[in-house]
């Protein structure tokens, strides 16, 4: 059930998932410094929710942090949320295209 995989990730984050970066020794790369709007080569986040989801169902380190069950139900909570974003019509659509019909 949703509740169990929603259960499952809250243990995780909590019993091992945060923890995998001082296990596997990993360090935090250099602060940046600068302006960050005009860096080119800085690091970008997801431009989009859907970017964002691909990249966390295609990581490693969310799937052994908190499990391919885990890891897939959230993709496809996210997915569905997208997906009935883009199908509501705002009160900005309604008013604008209704005066131009």
């Amino acid at each position: 059930s949703s509740l169990t995989v929603v259960g499952e990730a809250t243990s995780s984050t909590k019993s091992g998932g945060r923890h995998q970066p001082i296990r596997r020794r990993i360090e935090p790369p250099p602060a940046f410094e600068g302006d960050g709007y005009a860096a080119a080569d800085a690091p970008q986040v997801p431009g989009s929710l859907s970017e964002a989801v691909d990249l966390f169902e295609s990581s490693r380190f969310a799937r052994e942090s908190f499990g391919a069950d885990v890891v897939e139900h959230y993709a496809h909570f996210f997915r569905t949320e997208e997906r009935k974003y883009r199908e509501a019509v705002t009160d900005w659509e309604r008013k604008r295209y209704f005066e131009r019909i």
